[in-house]
């Protein structure tokens, strides 16, 4: 059965279609060296070891740290490499230096090097093929130099482990017989051949010789010479290449008349074909699928090409009456130049058996009614990178009984779709469906969902959705991605429905915290990677007892007590991007640190650690200051605090009642029990009898009363106190609250109302600890010192006497004293 198909494409006069992604001819980029991706996954280990000099206009290479890993020096101005400059790098395993202008490079450069897998010197002035040899080598890229030979030095043979090699120049129009002969014995996995020119001649028989190759990318002309293109796929054949990409084979003024592709049809190993960035047009397009259907293709891409329809009928394929191999049809780039939809007339029979078809930027906005229902063995379809939109792929004019019958997976990503409540009721259609991609459209939550019970997977990336997104999931959802939504927060609401959830990707979003509670038993993979997450607590794992796969890289991670868990504990084979995603954002003073290298300590963020080490601390501590306490007489100095405290509160009451009150005596005699004889027969008498009143404790404390009242009362209504200093007397302990305060009642009442009587000699540094003030007095004040001589003893009383006449106008009767202060209260208690 014969069907004519109006393939949905945008057509245009001019170079630049609509939604169709143009690749300009010069030679592409290799997609084996993927200077970013492939470079870091293959060598960096720290973000210390990358050093991006690119686009720097240097002219030398500058000096560099040992720890160097990957190092990115092209777009400058270096037309040598020296050896010198490359000492030291023994870790280097990637080098670009890609754009430079090289013409040399030293012999002794990468004995410096032993290291580097990954080797770019594309795009150089180099003359001829250097005469290196690495080891180590997996990946290394001649192209678009000026050598104009590609005969290999024989060093080449020395790398064992070179997996990709790309070679081309402008200058080499041909290809010897010998050029490959050093890569007879090396296991080169991919070549990479040419630079975009004609060439003029290939030797047969020089692809043959590189027998481990396993793909050929060709990016040469052969118009007119087509005979060349055929020998070198008998070549191809020998090696027993499973893959062959052919890049800008026909120039856009080439007329291709002969069938270079013939060779395709006693090839049984190649399986895969591709041809890029080349032009094409009905005519070849027949001959070439003729070919196609009796090779052993499985598939067949066409990337970045340029149809045009040179008949009127356009692509007329006749029935095809054998089994066809081919399960796999990629069309990623089409651009076309007709003002009308091209016309594919061919038979759905010779499609079968496709499982997998891709119209990716094609500019398709209408989908052809027949490939809904005549593909019954298509399994995946690719529609993405298109301008489709609900009414183009549901087209009203199409009638369906059968929708996609095997269909599982399918992408409408890069479209115009925006309804996701129509799109969920559309999938009811396709009873096979398991995964569907609708990410980068305009996607709105514009009513409720009804999901197919089969479907399980679901692709919503770069729609702006927001939290609410998860009310409009299916419970039967295994695999969701909700990249870059909008989503600034989830909670275990959100996702308790989801009991099935298995893989789960939330990246580029803005979400702050992973909750403690979030609970999905059947977790598998979490993406919640570019977020604003500052740490990971150790109960959020908790509730994800099977999780695989973690990836929470690019996040503002906080360096502190915070992360240590995290940086010191948790399983790093969970991490698919550590270490080299993971950086402290704050402290400053961490800024920009790989979180591996932040080292907190283990004392300073666990607390059972730190209450394990104060505790024993705090004991030592504790017995120390005790100790200290006991030497120094601690007890004592507390209770005098005390005492002094009373004292103090005590004076607050009375300063209002005694305020004006003269003193009762003109002294309060300080001395100890051993002194008393000397006391009562010389200090009293002597006083008493020349007029002075005396306050002895002996017989003016009042009976009954605490004995420290008793002293503070008699210090407090004595103008001066006589302390008779002696051996005797430091050993008092009674004459040592007596100082004490008499000591602070000269301080609060600003007079000097001490008096010393030295008895007998008493060295300072014999005082005990107690007395230190003692000492300072000493020190300080004039005391009198008793003298054993009759005659100076005359002195002696003279100076004292005149010490306490001072106070004769202010001392009253002693009763009239006390019944002032004992009348007092009572009136105060009657008012």
């Amino acid at each position: 059965m014969t069907s004519l198909i109006h393939v949905g494409v945008f057509s245009t006069s001019v170079a630049v279609l609509i939604g169709t992604i143009i690749v300009s001819l010069t030679r592409p980029d290799c997609t084996a060296i993927r200077e970013n991706n492939e470079g870091f996954k293959l060598c960096v280990t720290s973000m210390r070891g990358v050093k991006d000099l690119s686009h720097l206009n240097i002219t030398s290479v500058p000096s560099l740290s040992n720890e160097t890993q990957y190092l990115d020096i092209s777009y400058n101005v270096i037309q040598t490499l020296e050896g010198t400059e490359f000492s030291g790098l023994s870790q280097l395993c990637f080098l670009n230096a890609a754009h430079c202008g090289l013409r040399e490079i030293s012999a002794t450069v990468f004995t410096h090097t032993p290291a580097l897998k990954i080797l770019n010197i594309s795009n150089n002035d180099l003359a001829f093929i250097p005469d290196i040899s690495l080891k180590q080598l997996k990946i290394l890229d001649l192209a678009n130099n000026r050598y104009t030979s590609y005969e290999l030095p024989a060093s080449f043979q020395n790398f064992t482990k070179l997996d990709f090699l790309s070679l081309g120049s402008a200058a080499a129009l041909s290809v010897s017989y010998g050029d490959f002969d050093a890569l007879m014995n090396v296991s080169v996995q991919h070549l990479f051949l040419g630079a975009g020119t004609h060439w003029q001649k290939y030797e047969p028989g020089s692809l043959a010789k590189v027998k481990s190759l396993k793909k050929l990318s060709l990016f040469a002309s052969f118009c007119g010479t087509f005979g060349m293109f055929e020998n070198l796929l008998v070549d191809l054949n020998v090696t027993q290449a499973k893959m062959l990409r052919v890049i800008s084979l026909f120039p856009d003024s080439c007329n291709v008349s002969d069938d270079p592709f013939k060779n395709l049809r006693t090839m049984p190993f190649i399986q895969n074909l591709t041809l890029e960035n080349t032009w094409i047009n009905s005519t070849f397009m027949v001959v070439f699928m003729k070919n196609v259907w009796v090779s052993p293709l499985h598939q067949l891409s066409f990337v970045n090409i340029t149809y045009n329809e040179d008949t009127p009928d356009g692509f007329n394929l006749p029935p095809i009456n054998h089994t066809i191999n081919l399960s796999s049809v990629i069309f990623n780039g089409v651009n076309h130049y007709q003002y009308r939809y091209p016309t594919i007339n061919m038979s759905f029979e010779a499609a079968s058996r496709l499982t997998y078809l891709k119209f990716s930027g094609t500019g398709m906005n209408i989908l052809p009614c027949r490939v809904m229902t005549a593909l019954p063995s298509l399994q995946i379809l690719d529609l993405s990178d298109n301008l489709l939109s609900e009414s183009g792929f549901w087209w009203t004019p199409c009638s369906r009984s059968s929708v996609f019958p095997k269909l599982r997976k399918l992408s409408l990503s890069r479209n115009r779709f925006s309804s996701l409540s129509f799109i969920s009721q559309k999938t009811h259609q396709m009873n096979s469906l398991e995964s569907l991609d609708l990410s980068f459209n305009s996607i709105h939550l514009d009513g409720d969902c009804y999901w197919p019970a089969q479907l399980t997977e679901l692709r919503l990336g770069n729609n702006n959705l927001g939290n609410s997104v998860f009310a409009y999931l299916s419970s039967d959802f295994e695999k969701i991605d909700l990249s870059k939504t909008g989503i600034t927060s989830i909670t275990q609401k959100d996702l308790t429905r989801f009991s099935k959830l298995t893989h789960l990707t939330l990246s580029s979003n803005s979400i702050q915290v992973i909750p403690v509670d979030l609970s999905v038993p059947a977790l598998l993979s979490l993406h919640i990677d570019q977020n604003a997450i500052t740490s990971i607590s150790r109960e959020v794992l908790a509730g994800l007892p099977r999780l695989q796969k973690l990836k929470v890289g690019g996040n503002p991670f906080v360096c502190s007590c915070d992360s240590y868990w995290f940086i010191t504990a948790f399983n790093k084979s969970l991490l698919m991007d550590w270490p080299l995603d993971y950086t402290c954002s704050t402290p400053l003073s961490f800024a920009g640190l790989p979180l591996s290298e932040y080292k907190p300590s283990e004392l300073s963020c666990e607390m059972w650690l730190q209450a394990a080490v104060a505790l024993p601390v705090l004991i030592v501590i504790s017995a120390a200051v005790g100790l200290v306490f006991h030497k120094c007489d601690g007890a004592w100095y507390t209770k005098m605090l005390w005492v002094w405290i009373r004292m103090k509160r005590r004076g607050k009451k009375r300063s209002n009642i005694l305020n004006n009150a003269s003193f009762s005596y003109h002294a309060f005699i300080s001395y100890s029990n051993q002194d008393s004889d000397w006391v009562d027969a010389h200090l009293v008498p002597t006083l008493e009898g020349a007029g002075f009143s005396l306050c002895v404790h002996e017989r003016d404390f009042v009976p009954g009363e605490w004995i420290i009242d008793n002293i503070i009362n008699c210090v407090e209504s004595s103008y001066k106190t006589l302390f008779v200093l002696s051996k005797h007397f430091v050993q008092s302990e009674w004459c040592n609250y007596e100082l004490f305060f008499a000591q602070h009642r000269a301080i609060s009442v600003h007079r000097d109302s001490l008096v010393f009587i030295l008895l007998e000699p008493i060295p300072t540094d014999s005082l005990p600890k107690k007395y230190l003030r003692l000492r300072s007095l000493l020190r300080q004040q004039t005391y009198l010192e008793w003298p054993k001589d009759d005659r100076k003893q005359q002195t002696f009383w003279a100076s004292l006497k005149s010490t306490l006449h001072i106070a004769d106008k202010s001392v009253v009767l002693k009763d009239i004293a006390l019944a002032i202060s004992d009348t007092v209260p009572l009136v105060a208690d009657q008012m």
